[in-house]
């Protein structure tokens, strides 16, 4: 399912993915515990949210836990799981009245109890929401959910529900975590780093990329802005010529 706002104002996308870099060294520019950037950082994405859905956006996912992430210190990870707690329980009422529909996808397994029920009931209330989707990556790796998408038809393969000779890029896509929703248009990074770190590996195929140095924690609207008035200058060709697009060549 898809928002409402499928067709987007012009020059706005109508999906954009955040990788949310920068909250530990944001933290420790200030001579902070880096549990403090990650605080910091939630009212960034707070703020995302909302300009999101003023400026028409139909579907914005965050990438707020890789796969990766679990090596990091105890500590740190503990943290992020109790941060992720308390921001359902503080901020799905806001979402509810804001007309945003919350969806989470990576391993749930990994998680706690407590967290995949937290999950589970902020997504129940929000469900019939459709101003904007709100997808959070959470145990989330772009090569996992390729590998549970390959899984997913091999399984049907082999019970006879599916010609391997057949599949095709739409049977594989139709697996993934976000089938069903149209693939980003504007990827954005923020930190100063220029990689999608095994974020929706398939899906950033076509995607416009845009990088900032300002760390996540200091990302506000007006940031938003620029990257989408930076998205409107590209032209998107998918393959295609500039004449193609114009019908003249």
């Amino acid at each position: 399912m898809m928002s409402q706002q499928d067709d987007a104002p012009a020059g706005v996308p109508r999906h954009i993915a955040i990788v949310m870099d920068g909250n530990g060294r944001w933290a420790e520019r200030r001579g902070m515990p880096r549990t403090a950037g990650h605080r910091a950082g939630t009212k960034a994405a707070r703020r995302v949210v909302e300009q999101c859905v003023r400026r028409g956006v139909g579907a914005l996912t965050l990438f707020a836990f890789s796969s990766e992430n679990w090596s990091r210190p105890a500590e740190e990870v503990g943290v992020l799981m109790q941060l992720f707690i308390e921001a359902l329980h503080r901020q799905v009422r806001e979402l509810e009245e804001n007309g945003v529909r919350l969806r989470f996808i990576g391993e749930r397994a990994r998680l706690s109890r407590k967290l995949q029920d937290a999950m589970q009931a902020a997504e129940g209330r929000t469900a019939g929401n459709d101003r904007l989707e709100l997808f959070v990556a959470v145990s989330y790796g772009g090569r996992w959910d390729i590998v549970q998408a390959a899984r997913t038809l091999a399984d049907e393969a082999r019970a006879g529900r599916l010609d391997p000779a057949e599949i095709g890029e739409d049977d594989l896509a139709s697996r993934l975590a976000l089938a069903g929703v149209p693939d980003p248009d504007l990827f954005i990074r923020t930190g100063g780093e220029h990689r999608i770190s095994n974020f929706l590996l398939w899906n950033l195929a076509y995607t416009e990329l845009y990088f900032a140095d300002t760390l996540w924690p200091d990302f506000d609207a007006d940031a938003l802005d620029a990257a989408i008035d930076h998205f409107a200058q590209r032209e998107r060709r998918f393959g295609m010529t500039s004449g193609q697009l114009r019908g003249d060549g």
